[in-house]
C-alpha cells in the first residue's frame, strides 16, 4: 500500500472513483491509498495457488477470487484487495455493482518487504473483524514459508506454519492440504537473492 493518501472522500465517493480508476486503491477513514504492482515472484506464487486450489474449490461450489476482487470490512470501513480470497457461502456484496465482497471465509496475502508488517499487523486486525472469516494465510515470496491463522471453536486465532519445500499446509475451509514444493515450484530463490542490493 502506498503511504501517500489522496484527499479525503466519503465511502460512496471512493467507490464511484474506484470503479472508473485504472489503478486500485485501498480506502480507510476518508483516505484513498494507491496500491503498487506485484513482482514476478508474487505473480508466479499467485498462479500456483490458483492451480492448486481451483479444482477443489469448484468441486465444493466455492468461489476462488483474485486480487481484482475488492473486499469491504464493514466493522472498520477498510476497503482493500486481498491477493486471493475464497467464499463457500452465497456471495454477499456491498451494493448492486457486485464488485465489493463482504463475506470471505479465506484470505491469502503474498508478502513483500513493503507490505509484510502491514499484512501481519494492522491489516490482519481489520480482517479479524469479518464475521465469516475462518482462515488467513501469509505466503512468503523470498523463502518457502507459509503462516496460517485459523479461527478455533473458542474464537481464538491459532497460528500454524509450514517452512521448507518438504512441508505442507492445511486449507481447512477446503478440507485439503497443499505442498509448499508445489506452491513454489517455479520460484527461483537464488535469482531473487542475486537481485537484492548489497
Amino acid at each position: 500500500m502506498s503511504t501517500v493518501p489522496t484527499s479525503r472522500v466519503t465511502p460512496e465517493e471512493y467507490l464511484a472513483i474506484e470503479r472508473k480508476s485504472e489503478i486500485r486503491h485501498e480506502y480507510f477513514d476518508g483516505e484513498m491509498f494507491a496500491m503498487s504492482g506485484a513482482s514476478f515472484e508474487h505473480n508466479t506464487i499467485s498462479m500456483s495457488l490458483v492451480g492448486l486450489l481451483l479444482a477443489t474449490a469448484r468441486a465444493r461450489k466455492c468461489s476462488l477470487l483474485s486480487e481484482s476482487m475488492r473486499v469491504k470490512i464493514s466493522a472498520t470501513g477498510l476497503c482493500t484487495y486481498p491477493d486471493m480470497l475464497l467464499t463457500c457461502d452465497k456471495p454477499n456484496f456491498e451494493d448492486g455493482h457486485f464488485d465489493t465482497l463482504l463475506n470471505p471465509q479465506l484470505i491469502i496475502e503474498i508478502l513483500s518487504p513493503s507490505t509484510e508488517s502491514y499484512d501481519r499487523g494492522t491489516k490482519f486486525r481489520h480482517y479479524r473483524s469479518i464475521p465469516t472469516l475462518r482462515e488467513y494465510l501469509l505466503v512468503s515470496q523470498d523463502a518457502p514459508r507459509i503462516d496460517r491463522f485459523a479461527l478455533d471453536v473458542e474464537g481464538q486465532w491459532v497460528l500454524s506454519d509450514a517452512d521448507g519445500l518438504d512441508a505442507d499446509i492445511e486449507i481447512g475451509v477446503l478440507d485439503m492440504k497443499i505442498s509448499l514444493a508445489d506452491v513454489y515450484a517455479t520460484v527461483e530463490f537464488d535469482r531473487q537473492s542475486d537481485a537484492k542490493p548489497t
